[in-house]
């Protein structure tokens, strides 16, 4: 009984945003095929990074109900991973004696410090970055929900431990590099692959990382761990008295959005070709959720979508001599729009007018088996 009071559309719903899903990445794959411009292809690179960042917030603050102000600061940590190692490996006219990196030698500093010896190993940064994103949110997330922190404070707590990381960044600047962040940046080196920022093979690196993050995330959010966090974000006091234990699902989710953040960060850093302190800024990290809500927080596709969007529609408005002075002004207004007649989202209102549709090719069904029923009850 209970499954026929389910609208079709809802029982087909997976399925179809998993086509959804297959679709744009098939579409981000074939890029390169069409695109033959090697400046353009790392521009929508760029956006697929950011795209990726919006769409691991949207699992925190869209399924999981936790608005993560500081969300640039996995992203952050995850770029400074990278960037260590890459600078330990540039040429030796970009690093000092024994292969010390430039800022520190500027700086008056004889030895290499101690927490730059394991990114000696390039294997060790990139599990890094991953790895300690995902840590750091598990313990500020053990703090949070073992405490019972919810709403507007968790999100107080998750902007003010970004900015304290950002200051002692730019404050160590003897050993990270300050306000001029990590640059001079060797290339990348897999399996004998270089990964030029300008090249294929890092567009495609980015691509598969970007539908490996996206899949991930969604066979996340359909696991019964996915639904029990769904349902904290509705009604937290239920499902606490049902027995389950609420933070420890909270800093699962939590900590799993870090780690996406975290390699979205590395991948900006081969891309962008360096690591500063605004990828672990206050403004990056607002725009991040400017994103999700215009995409919609609550579809991974939709904020992926929706910061490939913005970031693209703000890049051109920037660089259109037209809107030099004013795309700042156009951006903001576009935002308040959307947040006033689209609360959910441009996911959500394609979601509505899919729902929409499948009520209207139903409905002469339904009529037609309502006739077959009169008449065998006849």
């Amino acid at each position: 009984m209970q499954s026929k009071s389910v609208d079709p559309f809802f029982r087909r719903r997976p399925s179809a945003e998993l086509v959804a899903i297959l679709v744009v990445c098939a579409v981000v794959i074939v890029v390169p095929v069409l695109l033959n411009n090697d400046y353009l292809l790392n521009k929508v690179a760029r956006y697929l990074v950011l795209g990726m960042l919006a769409m691991s917030l949207s699992l925190s603050w869209g399924y999981a109900g936790i608005l993560n102000l500081g969300q640039a600061m996995s992203f952050g940590l995850g770029s400074y991973a990278m960037a260590m190692t890459l600078k330990l490996k540039t040429v030796p006219v970009h690093t000092g004696p024994q292969g010390l990196p430039d800022f520190m030698v500027w700086n008056n500093v004889t030895q290499l410090p101690w927490f730059w010896w394991p990114f000696q190993s390039q294997a060790f940064a990139i599990v890094a970055g991953i790895a300690i994103p995902a840590a750091v949110a598990a313990a500020l997330g053990w703090f949070m929900f073992r405490g019972r922190v919810t709403g507007v404070y968790v999100a107080i707590i998750t902007l003010a431990a970004m900015v304290v990381l950002n200051l002692l960044i730019v404050d160590q600047q003897q050993y990270t590099g300050g306000f001029n962040g990590i640059t001079d940046l060797a290339q990348l080196e897999l399996f004998g692959i270089a990964f030029d920022a300008y090249g294929r093979s890092t567009y495609y690196l980015v691509a598969i990382c970007m539908t490996a993050a996206l899949l991930g995330a969604y066979a996340f959010t359909r696991t019964k761990a996915g639904l029990i966090i769904q349902a904290i974000r509705d009604h937290e006091s239920r499902v606490r008295y049902f027995g389950y234990d609420v933070g420890a699902y909270q800093i699962a989710a939590f900590a799993f959005s870090a780690a996406i953040a975290g390699l979205a960060g590395m991948l900006y850093t081969i891309v962008m070709e360096f690591a500063s302190p605004t990828f672990l800024g206050v403004q990056l990290s607002l725009s991040v959720v400017v994103w999700c809500a215009v995409g919609g927080r609550q579809s991974l596709l939709g904020a992926l979508l929706g910061a490939i969007l913005v970031a693209g529609v703000q890049g051109a408005l920037s660089e259109s001599a037209a809107f030099l002075e004013t795309w700042t002004l156009v951006m903001g207004a576009l935002f308040v729009l959307i947040v006033l007649f689209l609360p959910k989202g441009l996911a959500g209102l394609v979601s509505s007018l899919w729902a929409l549709i499948q009520q209207r090719s139903f409905r002469p069904l339904r009529g037609v088996q309502g006739i077959g029923q009169t008449e065998s009850g006849a």
